[in-house]
């Protein structure tokens, strides 16, 4: 792709967060997000490959009717109150509405049908940005309308996610598509708690967006798509392959990792709301993702199938990307961010 319409995609992409962030008025808010969607479409058709095209138009196709669904909703809220704001003051069936158009935005079940199938046919770096920049813009929204939406709808979808997410994943051997349904378990904790607790939900996301950035990446380098790949990452890169090992266990969610932190922290707030029993199966799902989790860390942690040995191992080339002090930053928060624990629950 020319460079020059590369950075016009990237100020696109990063012109309408930004609308959608600083906006008070839900036409904005809107606008943005079509900023957005139309940003990343040619980044998802680049590679001129039938699966990417067919993943664009199933993207576009989503993100239209998604987009429909929320302006009407918006339209509906301003009929009723008489104002434009991003912030309603009463409780209406149109939030309800808008919460479900933003849940489909980002993909949370179960209206999640679209995510796997989207992922898996783009390439790792579009994906990365699909499963993190792109989530921005509605969950900051559905920060802001969650206060007045009905908590039996966001605590139903936060367990259908965790459900889904986990259940999902487990015979899936295309790392894209168990990406998204990673995605879609976290996205389900975040929900659990964003009406009862925002500052909990914010810090999950926060962690989502670091551990799935540092693996999409770690992925790129290695150039892992499917888990055949796994056994000859080896030759690529040792040390990022065995890290890549730990930030999966982290994205399971095993103590003391960073991943564990959101999860502990959302049961307990759970827990303390009277919501034990959904607590409860929301611990019991992260099971069902412990078990790809590991599969995948099973096939890390051995070097390579039954082969002669330079029969399958490619050569180092300096082509491919290189772990950087970014991706070295990266992954050091997505390991060992647990020890401070004590300094981030002061503000919980």
């Amino acid at each position: 792709m020319n460079p020059l319409t590369l950075l016009f995609l990237a100020f696109s992409l990063f012109l309408g967060t930004l609308t959608t962030l600083s906006s008070e008025h839900w036409m904005l808010a809107w606008l943005g997000l079509e900023i957005n969607t139309l940003a990343i479409i040619p980044l998802m058709i680049k590679t001129h490959h039938p699966r990417a095209i067919e993943a664009a138009i199933k993207y576009f196709l989503v993100q239209t009717s998604t987009s429909a669904t929320l302006l009407f909703s918006c339209t509906m809220i301003a009929w009723v109150t008489g104002q434009w704001s991003i912030i309603p003051h009463t409780d209406l069936t149109a939030v309800d509405l808008l919460t479900i158009s933003l849940a489909m935005k980002l993909g949370i079940a179960p209206f999640h049908f679209w995510l796997p199938d989207v992922l898996q046919g783009i390439t790792l770096p579009t994906g990365l940005i699909l499963s993190t920049w792109q989530k921005i813009p509605p969950v900051v929204l559905l920060f802001q309308v969650a206060p007045n939406t009905n908590l039996n709808l966001l605590l139903t979808m936060a367990l259908l996610s965790t459900i889904i997410g986990g259940w999902g994943g487990i015979n899936q051997t295309q790392i894209r598509k168990l990406m998204a349904y990673s995605s879609i378990a976290h996205l389900g904790w975040m929900v659990a708690v964003v009406k009862l607790a925002p500052e909990l939900a914010f810090f999950n996301f926060i962690i989502y967006l670091l551990i799935t950035t540092t693996m999409f990446w770690t992925f790129h380098i290695l150039d892992i798509k499917t888990t055949p790949n796994i056994l000859l990452a080896w030759s690529k890169s040792p040390g990022l392959t065995t890290l890549a090992l730990l930030m999966l266990l982290s994205l399971a969610g095993l103590p003391p990792l960073t991943g564990f932190l959101p999860k502990l922290v959302i049961a307990q707030k759970l827990i303390s709301s009277h919501l034990t029993p959904l607590a409860t199966a929301m611990l019991l799902t992260t099971l069902l993702s412990l078990f790809f989790y590991l599969r995948l860390v099973y096939v890390l942690a051995i070097t390579m199938a039954p082969h002669p040995l330079f029969s399958l191992a490619p050569w180092k080339n300096s082509c491919r990307p290189r772990p950087t002090k970014t991706l070295a930053i990266l992954i050091t928060l997505s390991l060992f961010l647990a020890p401070a624990y004590p300094m981030i629950s002061v503000f919980f």
